[in-house]
Formats: C-alpha cells, structure tokens, sequence
C-alpha cells in the first residue's frame, strides 16, 4: 500500500468487518512472508477469517481499498504461490470442518484448511479416501491441493486433483459468492441472462478455449502431469462449462476457494512394498519403463544424496530398514491387491523380470505396515532431508517439477544430469518415476552472484530441455514464480495472452494474488536468500560450529512446514493452538527476520521474540522429525540466555532451574515439607505471587531418599560383569525413590556391580531457562567425575531421559571437549542397556510369564535422541506381556512449563488430544513411563498412577 495510513485504514476496516482475527503487526507480517520456495515477500496484512463471511468481507474491503489478496493453506508451496505483498487469508485455523460426508455415493463436501490427512482419517472408517497424496499430506490443505492441482505418489493410478473436485464454492474478485459445478443449459442460460462477474465468466472462458483450440492442441504437454498454466484444455468438452476445472491449479490467482465436494475411492485391500536397489541412476530409470508394465500403484525414485542425507538424521536413521548394500538409486514400488497371495504373486513376477532384464541387484519386500511406513518416511522426506546439507550451498526447488513423459526418463534425465554438470555443481533426484515427474535439485549457493547467475542458467536450460521433450515445466507443485517466469516460453505468445485474457475476465481489477503464472517478477527478484543478505551472528555459549554458526542453524529452516503436521511429536503447541507462530517454522522465521534486519536487531533480546519462542515445549521433536533436523529447542535455550542477560533472570525460573537444591533442603523438613506443599493457602500463594498454578498438584517428597536407601541397603557382591556406573538424577533421589531401586535390583540381577555416580543436577532445568553458565560449570563437575569411568567402558547408565540424555545431547556443546564426547558416548537408559546385552546373547535375566497389557508413552527426549524402540523391546523381554505404545505425541509437561499458570491450560490441552483419552479408554491397562514429568502429567489429567518401566520390569524378575 502506499502509505502507513491507507495500511492503518484497511486494518481498521477489516477489524470491523472481520469476526476472526486481523493482524498487522511486524511479526505477523514476517512469519507470513516465507513458504517452502526461494521467496519472500512481507505481506499487508494477515487475516484469519472464522467462516465464508469473513472471506467475502476481506475481499469486498480489499477491492475498494486495490489491495491484492492471497488465499492460503499450509504454505507449503515450492514455487512461491503462497506469498504475496497482499492480505493473507490462512484458513488452517478455523476453517479446516468437514461439512458433509455421504459414503453411499462416495463423495465429501469440506472447508479449505482441512489437511489432507486430516481430511483421510475422518474417511478411513468409510473404507474411502481423497486419493492426491503428495508427500506433505500431513500439512498441506484441501484448498493448496485445489490451488496447485497437487497430484502425488499415487497419481498414475487416481490422477490428479481436478479428476476429483466435483463442485467448488468460490468468492470472486468482486466478493460475489457462488458454486461453480457441471451445469445443465438451463441453469447457464439463467446464469447467462444477468450482467454479473460470474454471468462474464460463463460467456468468455469458454469462448477463450474455443478461440485457442488449435493452439492448445499444439502446445500443451501431451502427459498427464501438466499442471503448468491454466486449464484452459478442460473447457473445450461438450455441454455446459464447468468452471471449477479451471480454479482447479489456478493457485489462488483467480478466486478464492471456501468449500469444494471431492469425489472418493475405495481404500486399497491390501498393499506391499517392493524396494528395488540400482547401481547407478540411470539404471533406475530404465527400470521405471519396465516396472510400468506391472501396473504398479507408485514408482517412487530415491537417489544416493537423499539416502546419505537420512543416514546422517538422527530421526532417519533409525528407519533406513530397507536398505540392502550401497545402492545409488531405489525405486519404491507399490502394489495393490485384493489378497496377499496376489500381491506375493506380482512381486515375483516383479523380482523375477528386473533380474531377467540385469537392472535391480536386489528387492526388498516391504510388506508389513511398519516396515512400508519406514520407507514411506524416507521418500516423504526427501525435500527436507536434502535441505539439511550444512553450509550455504543448498539443493535449491527451483527446476525440481519438471515432467516428460516416462519413456523419455532415462535419456531425459542424462540430459538433465549433463547441464547440472556443465555447470559445475551436482543435484539431489527423487520423485514420481510413474509418471516422468522427478524432483531434481541442483546445488546451488545463491548467496553469491556466480550461484544466482547459475541458477538462472539451469533454469533457462532445463526449460529448453522440457520443451524438447515435450514435458511440462511445472508437473506437481504448479507455476508460482520461479516457474512462471517461463510459461510464455513453454506455451508460446498466442495461449500466454489467451492466460492473461482468463485472469483479467476473473480478476479485472488483478487483487487475486498477481504475479503468479503470469506477469511474474524476475525469478531473482524477492529471494529469501541471496547476495545482498546479511544475517547477523552472535557469541553462543552452546557450540554452534557444525552448523556453521547460529545463524546458519536458523537458516537451516527451508519452510516445508513439517513442523505444522498434528501427528508425532513436533510440535505440540501448535497441534493445539494451530498458530503459525507456534511452529518451529513460524519461530525459525522470527528468529531469521530479526538477526537478517527485516526486523530490528534491538529485538533479539526483546520480549516479542521471547514470547514468539515461549510456548516452544523444547521437547526435541524437531531435532529428529523437522527432515533438514532445525534444533529449536537448542535456539531457544540460546536465546533465554541472551534475553536472561538483557533482561535478568526472573526468580521462578531460577527456582526451577535450582529444583535439585530446593529438593535436597525440602527433604530436610520430612512430612511438613508435603503438608506445605499440599495446603491450598500454599498453593495460592505461588500462584500468586510465582506463577506455579494452584491446579497444578506438586510431587511429594519421598520419606526416605535414595541416595540414603542406596546407603543403607545389604551389599550385593561384585557381579561378573564388572562396575556399572548409576546416574542418579533429582527426581529419583527425592521423589521416585522406588525407581532407583528398581533400576539398582535390575542391573545387579543381570550381573552387574552398581556404582552410585558422585554426581550434581545435570543442569537440565538450568539448560531450560536458559542459564547455560551455571549448566556448564554442572556439566564440568559431572564430567570430570564421570570421565575415568568412560574412559575405562564402563557404562553410565540412567533412568530419567531428560537428565541422562543431557549427558548425550547438550554436554558435548557446552564443554566443546573430548572427555565430554567420551561421557556421551557411554551414557545409556537403562532399557538401551538391557536390550543391547539381550540382543547379543548377553542378558540372564528371567521374567514371570503373565497376561496382563501394558501401554507404554515415551518421553519426548528419549523419542527424539534414542526412540522408543529399546522401551518397547525391554518391555516384551517379558513373556506373555502384551505391550502398545501410545499413539501420542508429547504429553504437554515438559519439565516447568506445565506447572507455569500462562502455560497450564495450553499443557493440559496437548494431553487432551491424543495422551489423555488414550488412557481413560484402557482402564484394565497398565500404564508404564520413562519420564517423570510424564508420568506427573498422566496422573493429573486422568487419574491413573503411571509406573517407570523399571518397576514394572523389576516386578516381573523371577527372584
């Protein structure tokens, strides 16, 4: 807008129309400003429109004020659609409803926030699915999928999303509301007699199509993954025009979508797996023509640079299960079947004929869910996975959706892999090998001139190269900007201006997201990242080094919005509060903006940015979930740091941060200690005046503690394996007594001899609040009394995952030395213990046969650093127990925060969601733990008393 008033006018406007929510503050405009492209773009302003009516409010009050406005999903957009110096309208938080289901006639009517798995868990006991799936289902939205015409991995066999929208009601330009659908010639001739908006459109988009059917003949792709430009080639059917074919991948540039009927199919009986391993690229390539003539549901290719980059994860790592020697390439190929014998029967079939043909050195069957899901994880990764190359040079989506038709693969992608050579550099490949459309990321460090000027050289040459194939510039992820820049070229002058008479009949006043697919910015224009960025660095206490710095570590972050998903661990506030800000991208976004200039620098140490990071759990999951591994946690705690100095360091948290020395002078006082504790003037008093909520119940104190019983206790003899050394943490030793003693009885049951640790607060609560100096001098105390015992072997061994995993995670940034590195290595939960000796033949222990279940919820930090895998199997180390994990995600404690009064609600809502509910449901269940603050959280929201699993397994030994 042109100035500060007219901005401060449309706010005022808007607020007074609008019944969501209006922003226009710097923050707001920043987080907005970014997707999953090169791009950035701050916009006017952001609505969060609560229904229909707010839609056409925002665009009624935009027109009159010639302010463009930009419809958006989950912004996960590679091209750049979903940015825009417009009013944003994201209807992720509140319009996400399904309207209406009818199963019978297999069709769904819903809101455009609605993710695409959202969308398919609410159809599955229906037997019926949406089937687009692109790879960011579990993030991106029903109205992005409309907008992009997203396709996925099962396209060959469903098609794209304009084979599944059967009606769409839309708000013109003109903030007029109608229903685009198949219409018979009497309700066109109706619609023709008025002089409205939608009356023009019915006359000319057909009448545009009619007068380039030559033209579309000619120029458009003859495949099917061709979601460049407009539709223009689905007007040209008999009978009455059905409009919403060309909203469909029109990206917002020419309605806005605010509900749409989509047509169902049936879910597949049964599917399997088959990982086929290639020594060289080309050979994958090759085979995808082959494969095709098993009628596969998905040919998914996976190069070497992706599975490199997911031996390096920390989260990936722990799935690369497929895996059969060193291959360069991997096909994914899904069958569907009626039976199992079928689909044993086609993989065969399949086995047999790519060994016949000398292509696959081997296949691996995925057949079981877990299995296939592990392999699905890796391929769904990819984008991120590659973007999680350090330093400055990255794999960049900026050629990555180019589609030919899949005979052409294997010359196509020779071709493609000579101009990235010829220009010096190497690319990451993964995509849809069904259908020709292969995602190619060349490296590239736009940073620099010459990698700008590189880019732009690719780009044009790729183009050049599509066009010779016959292909599509855009086969999934739609025009945007980096894309659009070269529709003219691939469609030619004639159909270029028939695109933009079709925008201007939509959109005359041109507010609908302008600058996509047509009339572009320069692709170098509005880049996140390029020469004339300059971030600023700081001193760090934790090392920051194999990130390149701290900033760099920010920038890690490429928008693919992982983090706005509402399954698994990351992130949990914003499952709840569904607030870009509460994402890890929305925090990576504000951190970047403040330390790039887009927003003050004063503002690093401001409370803004502190509150924009506040509600961040610090639970890890972004450590090993977020596929380019964006540590916020590890950011946050450097950023309390900085604001603790700026600002001092306010007394609750210090009180949290020193929990092991208030505990250590509470025992002291014996009972009285919890009659204070429990007394409601008590309880007020810190809710009053330290913010601790009076809902919140505090942890007793044990009578005796376990230091003093360890002390206390008949001497075991040395066991024949020698010294293990115990690491004893705050709330074993005052509160959960009964674990140590569990975890003493069980280690010396298998032979081992228990040495207590000499050890202080791990400085975990310390790491928490930010006080990193007072963290390290722990560490170093822990780590000098500990390293004689590492450097010997002998293994360090703990219960609590948040203290014991310290030793693993943040001493080694907070000492930068090789005896902490040594302390890392040897420390271990004791149920990674126990099942490393089983799984070598090393483990005498024997359990009590039993019937009873188990349902077992990890801790945050142990699913991020270790996985939940050596809990569960340490748990069916006893025969008979019928042990299931709790579907959940984070349980919402999260050390201090769930007892903090701003913080209390929003931590037993994340409980609420899955955790909570999971446990009402199974009262004949027991319910085992790792976490203390998990197993505190559990008892306060449902009621039940949750058990370490080294009581349960203690319980279990055959005395």
């Amino acid at each position: 807008m042109s100035t500060t008033s007219d901005t401060d006018a449309l706010e005022a406007d808007l607020r007074r129309h609008v019944s969501g929510e209006v922003r226009f503050d710097p923050y707001s405009r920043a987080l907005y400003s970014t997707d999953a492209s090169i791009y950035q773009m701050e916009p006017v302003g952001l609505v969060i429109p609560r229904n229909a009516d707010d839609v056409v409010a925002t665009i009624r009050t935009c027109a009159q004020a010639g302010v463009p406005v930009l419809p958006r999903g989950g912004g996960t957009s590679l091209s750049g659609q979903t940015v825009n110096h417009a009013v944003v309208l994201d209807f992720t938080k509140y319009m996400h409803a399904v309207v209406e289901t009818n199963p019978e006639e297999r069709w769904v009517r819903t809101q455009p926030g609605i993710t695409l798995d959202e969308l398919n868990r609410h159809l599955r006991p229906h037997g019926l699915h949406f089937p687009p799936d692109p790879t960011t289902a579990n993030r991106a939205t029903v109205g992005g999928a409309i907008g992009n015409n997203s396709c996925g991995a099962h396209s060959v066999l469903y098609g794209k999303t304009s084979d599944h929208v059967e009606q769409l009601t839309v708000v013109l330009s003109d903030a007029t509301t109608t229903r685009f659908q198949p219409l018979d010639a009497a309700s066109l001739e109706e619609r023709l007699r008025s002089d409205s908006l939608e009356a023009r459109l019915y006359r000319e988009v057909p009448r545009i199509a009619r007068d380039q059917r030559d033209e579309i003949a000619r120029r458009y792709p003859k495949i099917m993954r061709r979601v460049s430009g407009y539709n223009l080639d689905l007007m040209l059917g008999d009978g009455p025009p059905d409009l919403s074919r060309i909203v469909v991948g029109s990206e917002g540039t020419l309605c806005t979508v605010t509900e749409a009927m989509l047509n169902l199919e049936p879910l597949p009986k049964t599917r399997a797996l088959a990982v086929l391993h290639f020594r060289s690229l080309a050979q994958a390539m090759e085979a995808t023509v082959a494969v095709l003539e098993h009628q596969p549901a998905a040919i998914e290719l996976v190069d070497r640079t992706i599975l490199d980059r997911a031996r390096s994860s920390l989260g990936f790592a722990r799935r690369m299960t497929f895996l059969e020697g060193d291959p360069q390439a991997l096909l994914l190929v899904e069958l569907f079947g009626d039976s199992d014998s079928e689909l044993r029967s086609r993989m065969d079939s399949l086995e047999r004929d790519m060994s016949g043909r000398g292509l696959s050195y081997a296949c691996v069957r995925a057949v079981s869910p877990e299995q296939q899901a592990d392999a699905w994880a890796v391929r769904n990764a990819g984008l991120g996975l590659l973007m999680s190359v350090k330093g400055d040079t990255k794999p960049l989506p900026f050629v990555e959706d180019t589609a030919v038709p899949p005979e052409a693969l294997p010359e196509y992608v020779r071709r493609f892999d000579e101009i990235v050579r010829a220009h010096d550099t190497t690319a990451g490949y993964y995509g849809h090998a069904s259908v020709g459309c292969i995602h190619i990321r060349p490296m590239v460090n736009i940073k620099l001139q010459r990698g700008l000027d590189t880019l732009v050289s690719v780009a044009d040459a790729v183009s050049d190269l599509v066009l010779e194939f016959g292909g599509s510039n855009s086969g999934e992820h739609g025009d945007g900007i980096v894309r659009g820049v070269f529709t003219e070229k691939m469609f030619g002058t004639r159909l270029y201006n028939a695109f933009r008479d079709l925008k201007r009949t939509f959109d005359p006043n041109g507010i609908m997201n302008p600058g996509k697919i047509v009339d572009c910015p320069p692709m170098t224009q509005n880049l996140r990242l390029g020469p004339d960025y300059k971030a600023t660095e700081i001193d760090t206490t934790l090392d920051f080094t194999g990130d390149g710095g701290f900033a760099r570590a920010v920038e890690l972050c490429n928008g693919v919005g992982a983090c706005r998903k509402d399954s698994g661990t990351m992130c949990p506030s914003y499952m709840v509060t569904r607030e870009e800000e509460h994402s890890t991208r929305g925090r990576a976004n504000a951190l970047r903006s403040v330390l790039s200039g887009a927003l003050p620098a004063s503002e690093f140490t401001g409370k803004r940015l502190h509150d924009v990071l506040d509600l961040c759990l610090e639970c890890k999951g972004c450590k090993t979930e977020c596929p380019s591994n964006v540590d916020m946690a590890k950011l946050k705690y450097e950023l309390l740091a900085h604001y603790n100095r700026a600002s001092g360091t306010p007394l609750r948290a210090r009180l949290f941060a020193n929990i092991a020395r208030i505990n250590r002078w509470s025992a002291r006082l014996g009972p009285l200690a919890n009659l204070g504790m429990a007394n409601p003037l008590t309880r007020w008093l810190l809710h009053r005046f330290l913010g601790i909520h009076r809902k919140r119940r505090l942890p007793a104190l044990a009578k005796e503690t376990f230091p003093d019983w360890f002390r206390k206790r008949r001497r075991v003899p040395g066991g024949p394996r020698g010294p293990v050394v115990l690491f004893h943490d705050t709330f074993m030793d005052y509160n959960s007594p009964e674990v140590g003693r569990a975890a003493v009885e069980l280690l010396e049951a298998a032979g081992f001899q228990v040495v207590l640790a000499d050890n202080v607060c791990c400085g975990r609560p310390m790491i928490s609040k930010g006080m990193l100096e007072r963290a390290r001098d722990h560490a170093r105390i822990n780590v000098d009394r500990l390293y004689p015992y590492a450097k010997a072997g002998i293994p360090i061994v703990g219960c609590e995952p948040s203290c014991l995993l310290t030793l693993r995670d943040e001493y080694p940034d907070l000492l930068r030395d090789d005896a902490s590195k040594a302390v890392a290595q040897h420390a271990v939960l004791l149920d990674e213990l126990l099942v490393s000796l089983h799984d070598r033949g090393q483990l005498d222990l024997q359990f009590k046969e039993t019937s009873e279940k188990v349902l077992f919820h990890g801790h945050c930090h142990q699913k991020a650093l270790v996985g939940t895998a050596p809990s569960l199997a340490a748990l069916r180390l006893v025969p008979g127990l019928q042990v299931e994990e709790i579907d959940a995600g984070c349980c919402g404690m999260a050390g201090a925060f769930g007892y903090e009064k701003e913080h209390y609600d929003l931590s037993m809502a994340i409980g609420e969601q899955k955790l909570f509910p999971a446990v009402r449901t199974a009262p004949d269940a027991r319910i085992a733990v790792t976490g203390f603050s998990c197993r505190h959280q559990l008892s306060d929201g449902t009621g039940r008393r949750p058990q370490h699993l080294v009581e349960l397994l203690r319980e279990a030994l055959v005395e």
